[in-house]
This record gives structure tokens, C-alpha cells and sequence, in this order.
């Protein structure tokens, strides 16, 4: 990052039961979720337009990805952005809930 770069950050905005990636202040992409015992259900992902192209989806995954891994639970990937980055990267896959149905 360049010192002219505002700072990219992804939060838990659970009020909107989303994570958030912020680029600065502003929100630049979401990805949706709902609980069930024990595990986070991502259900959709989304980059704003004007920062597509720009990796935030990645970062946002993997940021996502980490804060599952902290609070202990599993990952439920229903959103097939976040399906495809465990693919990419197995490094998540242990924290993937199996779900019993048929890929």
C-alpha cells in the first residue's frame, strides 16, 4: 500500500449481518451471512463496481475466512465466490461444515 492509499479493513458489521471490507471509511464490498449452531452460513458476496478488478474480494474472503476461524466455528460456503476461493485456497478447507448433500 502507498502512503497516498487509504487502509482496507474487514469487519463483523453484525448489526447487518454481513462482514464488510472498507477501503478508508467507505464500504467497498459485503459478503452476507446467517448463523446456525456452530457454523456461518455465506450466502452472498459482493464488490462494488468502482473497486472490482482490485483484489478487495480476495480480502475480503480471507478476511471472512480468518474471523470464522477465531471465534472457533465452521464455514457453510453456499456464496460460490467464497466456495471457489477455499477451492483456491486449502489452507480453509478444514473449517468447510460438510453439508451430507452430493457436489
Amino acid at each position: 500500500m502507498s502512503p497516498q492509499e487509504p487502509p482496507t479493513t474487514v469487519v463483523d458489521a453484525a448489526k447487518r449481518r454481513r462482514y464488510e471490507i472498507r477501503v478508508g471509511d467507505a464500504v467497498a464490498g459485503y459478503a452476507l451471512y446467517r448463523d446456525a449452531p456452530g457454523t456461518r452460513v455465506v450466502v452472498h458476496t459482493e464488490i462494488a463496481a468502482a473497486h472490482e478488478g482490485g483484489g478487495l474480494g480476495s480480502r475480503l474472503a480471507a478476511g471472512v475466512l480468518d474471523d470464522i476461524r477465531a471465534h472457533g466455528w465452521t464455514v457453510t460456503p453456499t456464496c460460490p465466490f467464497i466456495a471457489a476461493y477455499i477451492v483456491r485456497h486449502p489452507e480453509y478447507a478444514d473449517l468447510v461444515r460438510a453439508t451430507g448433500r452430493a457436489s
